[in-house]
Order: C-alpha cells, then sequence, then structure tokens
C-alpha cells in the first residue's frame, strides 16, 4: 500500500490537486495497479524474443525522391497565388 505521502508526491507530478477523499481513493486503486505489475515480473520472459510490435505490420513509407520537372512554368500556372521568378508567394502563415 502507498503511503499518503507517496500519493501526494505522484499527483504534484502530475499537477494534480487531490482532496483527502481522492487521495484515499487513489492510494488503494495505485496500489492495486502496482502490486499488478510486482506480478508480472515474476513471469519469465528468458526464452522469449524481444519485439516492438507483434503485429506483422512492416513500414510502408517510401524514400523521398526528387522529381525533376522540365516544364516549371506550367506548374507554375497552376497555383492561385502571384508568381515571381519561379517562385510562388503565399500569404503568411503566423
Amino acid at each position: 500500500m502507498l503511503t499518503n505521502n507517496q500519493i501526494k508526491h505522484i499527483a504534484s507530478l502530475a499537477k494534480l490537486q487531490l482532496t483527502v477523499e481522492e487521495e484515499k481513493k487513489f492510494s488503494s486503486q495505485l496500489s492495486s495497479v502496482l502490486d499488478f505489475f510486482g506480478q508480472l515480473q515474476k513471469v519469465d520472459t528468458k526464452k522469449i524474443p524481444e519485439t516492438s510490435q507483434v503485429t506483422g505490420l512492416k513500414n510502408v513509407s517510401r524514400k523521398d525522391e526528387i522529381e525533376i520537372c522540365e516544364d516549371i512554368s506550367s506548374l507554375l500556372r497552376c497555383s492561385p497565388h502571384d508568381i515571381n521568378k519561379n517562385s510562388i508567394k503565399i500569404p503568411k502563415i503566423m
């Protein structure tokens, strides 16, 4: 069981202001969660390989590649903004 000072410390780390009733309530709840982690630490995982994910999905992002366009003027004409010396002038964002 966590002490009252430990609950107050955890609450301050989480920037929470707890009432006395909440401290008592969360003390028992948080203690039971930590007890569960204690049970998990007893499980023998020496023969289990380390893994970062178990879904079998792989990274589907592609490598960025630069594509050079021969006809820059036609691309610039597609812009709804002002064009100035092969660049597009856009409104300020900030």
